[in-house]
């Protein structure tokens, strides 16, 4: 039998000389603490050290996610697959053992012995494999706790919940900004050359060429081929040599350069910011991400305070969030209440009829709710989930614009026939179905002898009741 071990230094395998032994062990760790005992008992089988910390940091986070690193793959192909050995592998991690079965078709084995060996083998790693010295070890496991810890830390939920709250408040703040520079450039470059702003609808592009002609003179001068298309630099040029604009002097054309340089560099710097966010919202959000567009999923973190409060919302608060004073609203005067919040800005409800909007916003509230909980508090990395959610949200639109029903299915009957013993009970129970009147009817009037069975309540009605 083959023990695999993942130590701080490396991988390693041993192997056990007398797998018969073990069983006459009583404790097989105290038996182990014995240097000879365990030399006797435990071989090296072999051993691959990484070469630097960052490299065991790597296979260590591979295997926290129940994955196999590659080293780990190699290590094996070279000394257990290519070599044909048919031992079995004792694997202390679960989910290592199944991927290690799954994927290389090793036999591995999880015992309460084997659990014995795995801390017995560990106490005495220096002393069973050549080279490795105590200091050494201690030092390698030091270095990888404390990147593992950084690790961890910089893939933290709390903190990159607190980086995507931060930068969709920026994002927010960026867009007013931009949006306050490029009317201020429009009004003030307006006076000297309005005809641009007609021909020119795009901030950017408008900044840009401002920035690249200066004073309306030189347009002619100008070379705009890299920012306007063939045809629209020639309006410009045209219309440069029939404006009505007023003159500005050198200090004004200064300031005016100076303004379209902000509006620039704070546009691109909205693109590289956006690009950030949809980034960290694919790495701690991806089905969120997948269902509603990373900004309105950052938005609703944003709004809740974290993505763990925000998986503890029902579905039919993240329906509403980001319209609470219209709900109360609602509820103060006596209105119908407000079916959307901040999801009304994502693709499937802006996209459905107006008719529509309530009932998709509801659908999509009750899938998001379940991506979220599978974000926060699920194991899995990927979009699986949201993209299988968005799919039947997707045919349950096309279902609604069309008019078909959501599950057509007949409704289920009330009751079941009972089985019949023989013809007489049939026609006995069937005599016994009332016809315009009840039994109980029948039986005062004389036409029914029987008399009431005692699982029936003995009321007041049945005591006044008198055989005929």
């Amino acid at each position: 039998m083959l023990i695999l071990i993942e130590t701080p230094a490396g991988f390693a395998l041993f192997q056990v000389a007398n797998t018969k032994a073990l069983n006459k062990i009583e404790n097989i760790y105290d038996y182990l603490q014995n240097e000879k005992q365990a030399k006797k008992l435990i071989t090296p089988f072999a051993f691959q050290q990484f070469k630097d910390t960052q490299e065991a940091l790597i296979a260590t986070s591979k295997l926290i996610n129940g994955k196999i690193p590659k080293k780990l793959t190699k290590f094996l192909e070279k000394n257990v697959i290519s070599q044909e050995v048919q031992d079995q592998i004792a694997v202390q991690d679960k989910k290592l053992a199944k991927q290690l079965q799954e994927q290389l078709g090793l036999n591995c084995i999880q015992t309460p012995v084997t659990e014995q060996l795995f801390r017995g083998i560990k106490s005495q790693l220096t002393n069973l494999i050549e080279g490795l010295s105590e200091a050494e070890l201690k030092s390698m496991t030091l270095g990888l706790a404390h990147g593992l810890s950084r690790y961890k830390l910089k893939f933290s939920t709390e903190k990159v919940d607190t980086m995507i709250i931060q930068a969709i408040a920026l994002l927010d703040d960026l867009d007013k900004e931009i949006n306050n520079y490029m009317m201020r450039l429009r009004e003030w470059f307006g006076w000297h050359f309005p005809e641009l702003g007609k021909i020119i609808t795009d901030n950017l592009i408008y900044a840009k060429v401002v920035k690249a002609i200066g004073m309306r003179i030189k347009t002619s001068q100008t070379d705009l081929s890299g920012i306007l298309p063939d045809n629209l630099e020639a309006d410009v040029k045209q219309a440069a040599e029939v404006s009505f604009g007023t003159e500005i002097t050198v200090e004004d054309e200064k300031f005016i350069l100076c303004l379209a340089d902000q509006v620039i560099e704070l546009t691109d710097y909205r693109a590289q910011l956006s690009e950030y966010l949809k980034n960290r919202m694919q790495a701690i959000a991806p089905n969120l991400t997948t269902m509603v567009g990373e900004l309105v999923g950052a938005r609703l973190i944003s709004h809740a305070g974290s993505l763990v409060n925000l998986a503890k919302y029902p579905a039919s608060t993240v329906q509403i969030l980001g319209a609470e004073k219209a709900l109360f609203k609602a509820i103060r005067t006596k209105h119908n209440t407000p079916k959307y919040g901040l999801i009304f800005q994502a693709s499937l409800v802006g996209s459905a009829p107006a008719k529509l909007k309530g009932k998709v916003s509801r659908t999509l509230a009750a899938k998001t709710a379940l991506c979220i909980r599978y974000d926060a508090l699920g194991e899995g990395q990927d979009a699986e989930f949201g993209i299988t959610n968005k799919t039947f949200l997707e045919k349950r639109v096309h279902q609604l614009e069309e008019g078909v029903n959501y599950r057509d299915v007949k409704a289920p009957q009330r009751g079941k026939a009972r089985p019949v013993s023989s013809q007489a009970q049939y026609q006995e129970e069937a005599d016994f179905q009332p016809q315009g009147a009840t039994w109980m009817q029948k039986f005062q009037k004389g036409e029914d002898k029987r008399q009431p069975t005692s699982d029936l309540p003995q009321n007041s009605q049945f005591k006044k009741v008198k055989q005929q």
